[in-house]
């Protein structure tokens, strides 16, 4: 159902993630037969044109846009979209109301990732044509419900009648059987692609990927906007702020600017905001996307065809 909404050969698709999702990603894994995301997140308008344009220039298959519905220069994005004819957007953080009659009327396909069974009701209801049901495993960005991607796929499938795609602590063609058992018809899959050389990220930060192990990650700056971060001297300031009360304020100014960006894309391991999910425990080499995409799916039909045989 995904494979064909998106005219894809496999229903796996790469998270749009901010300093890691740049068009020679999304185009990797556009030509090894997913759906690449290009992370506008961390883009100014004119850079996110150019990596359009390069993506295009790189694969003659299909691929997309995830696009921040808060992002402050949203209105910029979306001309840019809608000029480029991208053919498929994946909105987050917002209210798919605002943007997704646009986006439909320029034929474009339209996702929005969910963190509870309500909002992909709401997401439905404003004209999307699937919704990512984003478990708060996931890195980065998180719901405040911190449903796990157990309950919130199930959850989400019995309330909508468009296709679901999981996501959330999916790194392997394992988590992805299991994503289908439970009514998913598609997956998106973040943090394993961090850790390939085609990601934008910082080697530095590639390899923090690569060696951390379970429990290496939290959910922190709840008061903000939940995210999940790799332990390091920035979270454990954030935990101490908060353990003594620190508010909305206090917290945006431990923040300051640009965290993420020294964090993910400039390699400080130490003072930088490195979001990523649970399932980095589970990732333990550099690999290049295409070979990413090819393991997921031989371990998910190998997985589903052993499942078979147990009746």
């Amino acid at each position: 159902m995904v494979s064909s909404l998106f005219n894809i050969q496999y229903p796996i698709i790469q998270a749009g993630m901010i300093w890691a999702s740049g068009w020679r990603l999304a185009s990797a894994v556009s030509n090894a037969g997913g759906l690449g995301l290009i992370g506008s997140g961390s883009m100014y308008p004119d850079i996110l044109r150019e990596h359009i344009q390069k993506c295009r220039q790189a694969t003659n298959k299909p691929f997309g846009v995830n696009v921040p519905l808060l992002y402050p220069d949203i209105d910029q994005l979306i001309n840019i979209i809608l000029e480029e004819k991208v053919p498929i957007v994946f909105t987050s953080a917002g209210n798919p109301k605002t943007w997704t009659p646009v986006l439909k009327a320029a034929g474009i396909k339209v996702v929005h990732v969910v963190s509870s069974a309500a909002f992909a009701l709401k997401s439905e209801a404003a004209g999307v044509d699937a919704v990512v049901a984003e478990g708060f495993e996931a890195g980065g960005h998180n719901g405040r419900e911190e449903t796990t991607t157990m309950v919130l796929v199930p959850a989400v499938c019995e309330q909508v009648s468009i296709p679901v795609i999981a996501a959330g602590g999916i790194g392997s063609g394992k988590a992805m059987a299991a994503a289908f058992a439970l009514g998913a018809s598609g997956v998106q899959v973040g943090s394993r692609f961090v850790a390939t050389p085609e990601a934008s990220s910082h080697i530095n930060f590639k390899q923090a990927v690569v060696n951390a192990r379970e429990g290496d990650t939290m959910l922190s700056l709840k008061k903000l906007a939940p995210v999940r971060l790799i332990k390091n001297n920035f979270y454990q300031a954030v935990q101490a702020a908060e353990d003594n009360g620190a508010d909305v304020t206090a917290l945006k100014n431990l923040l300051g600017r640009a965290r993420a960006k020294a964090g993910m894309f400039e390699g400080n391991l130490e003072e930088g905001e490195l979001e990523i999910g649970q399932v980095s425990a589970l990732i333990h080499r550099i690999q290049p996307a295409a070979s990413v995409v090819e393991e997921i799916w031989t371990e998910f039909r190998f997985t589903v065809q052993r499942l078979h045989q147990l009746k």
